[in-house]
């Protein structure tokens, strides 16, 4: 189900769609993919999940959460997942929440050019690229109080009983260069599995973000791949390779050339280079579905929020299977 299908962090003027957040559904089950802006709500209106005697809400048939990236646009709704979810169903006696996601990236990144961020405006100096389980951590530092208060008034269990952040681990040489090698060719590795699904995941490119993940759940009826931010990648063809459903993020070149005319001063042509670069155009995302061998081809992460159908739907051109242009709540069967 796709919960929200803008991408980025503009709230899209004239659009209805809510930041990018997808669960895959099996059975009374579900699994997150991201936590874009909205994402509690969009479970909320979804139905996913039910209220009973106990009080559990929504979030107690959650069973795991996949972060594809730390962007704001696919974590900014997280803490309502964690601290709101205290009293929406995560506060489950004798389940541990678990958000799998990238490592800390070991170095700061630098730009199109090569060129590093100044000393004077590095945010965090001491711990500048932390991963998933550091920031997770330092959220519950974040929200202390408001956890601390839930504790004392309410007999809620700390933080740590109920969530936690697993960095995904990838060998040694696939992490060592992130500036220089942010795309290693790589097979997948797994991720997580259990009586439902299996999870693997590969490297993608969405530099300078470092690490990046695409996504696939493997199920007893079929598989979906989430690509997550990416530019063309084969390493994403691999994982996808004859999956049912491939959920692919797009971007409109037309519209970025728009956004940043020619000539461009220096902080617009790193944007520019960033959105060229770091993410897959509707000319080209038909035809990386066509060499993965999918069935269907569901474009999400729509970037901009507000571009018109019609636009998107030139996408199938290179490709022979079905298009969909995703729309918020859209339910799509695996297999």
């Amino acid at each position: 189900m796709l919960l929200g299908t803008s991408g980025g962090p503009p709230w899209w003027n004239d659009s209805h769609r809510e930041g990018v957040s997808s669960a895959v559904v099996v059975g009374d089950k579900y699994y997150l993919v991201d936590a874009g802006d909205g994402v509690g709500k969009q479970i909320k209106k979804a139905k996913l999940g039910a209220w009973d005697k106990d009080m559990r809400g929504p979030l107690d048939a959650l069973v795991a959460v996949f972060l594809t990236h730390l962007h704001s646009d696919h974590i900014s709704d997280l803490y309502n997942i964690l601290g709101t979810g205290l009293q929406n169903g995560v506060a489950i006696p004798d389940r541990v929440l678990e958000i799998y996601g990238p490592g800390n990236r070991g170095a700061l990144p630098v730009n199109y050019k090569g060129a590093k961020i100044p000393a004077d405006q590095v945010v965090n100096p001491a711990n500048p690229t932390p991963g998933t389980r550091e920031t997770i951590e330092a959220m519950v530092k974040t929200f202390a109080t408001d956890f601390n208060d839930r504790i004392i008034d309410s007999g809620y269990p700390p933080p740590r009983d109920f969530f936690t952040g697993r960095d995904i681990v990838l060998p040694a040489e696939l992490v060592d260069d992130p500036n220089g090698d942010p795309h290693p060719s790589m097979s997948p590795v797994e991720v997580f599995e259990d009586d439902r699904v299996k999870v693997t995941a590969t490297l993608v490119q969405h530099a300078p973000v470092f690490p990046a993940f695409a996504f696939r759940f493997d199920t007893d009826t079929g598989s979906v791949t989430f690509s997550g931010d990416t530019g063309p990648s084969e390493n994403l063809v691999e994982l996808a390779k004859g999956s049912d459903v491939l959920v692919h993020e797009a971007i409109a070149a037309e519209w970025v050339a728009q956004r940043h005319p020619e000539p461009r001063d220096a902080a617009a042509e790193a944007e520019y280079q960033h959105l060229i670069g770091a993410h897959t155009t509707i000319e080209d995302v038909g035809g990386i579905a066509e060499r993965a061998g999918v069935k269907k081809l569901v474009l999400n992460h729509l970037v901009p929020g507000n571009w018109p159908v019609e636009k998107w739907e030139k996408a199938g051109a290179n490709f022979s299977g079905e298009l969909v242009i995703s729309e918020d709540f859209d339910a799509i069967a695996i297999g």
